[in-house]
């Protein structure tokens, strides 16, 4: 499966961004597809996942903040951020996996390029 990240930009403090991870040579929902981010200087951290039967898992940090969804007709996973903080500024990735374990964890057999979204007044 091919994956392809959209939607990073510009917000402040506050705002809110969907970003939106296509998928090509491969159906979606066949897969677990994660979120993951890299801020500046800092490792990969995982943010949110949803699994083949539609299980949702968030990171502590974006719960209540952060909504995952997937769209079987356009073949995408979505990441609705809301109430963006500067914290929330890094590179981020989306990524697929066949098992749906280990979900929260960075262990996903296909990348797309990443996306970035930056949270600054």
């Amino acid at each position: 499966v091919q994956l392809q990240a959209s939607g990073g930009g510009l917000v402040q403090p506050g705002g809110s961004l969907r970003l939106s991870c296509a998928a090509s040579e491969g159906t979606l929902s066949g897969y677990s597809t994660g979120w993951i981010r890299q801020a500046p200087g800092k490792e990969r951290e995982f943010v949110a996942a949803i699994s083949r039967s539609g299980g949702r898992y968030y990171a502590d940090s974006v719960k209540g903040r952060f909504s995952i969804s997937r769209d079987n007709a356009k073949n995408t996973v979505d990441l609705q951020m809301t109430s963006l903080k500067p914290e929330d500024t890094a590179v981020y990735y989306c990524a697929a996996k066949i098992a749906s374990i280990g979900l929260v964890t960075l262990q996903y057999n296909y990348w797309g390029q990443g996306t970035q979204v930056t949270v600054s007044s």
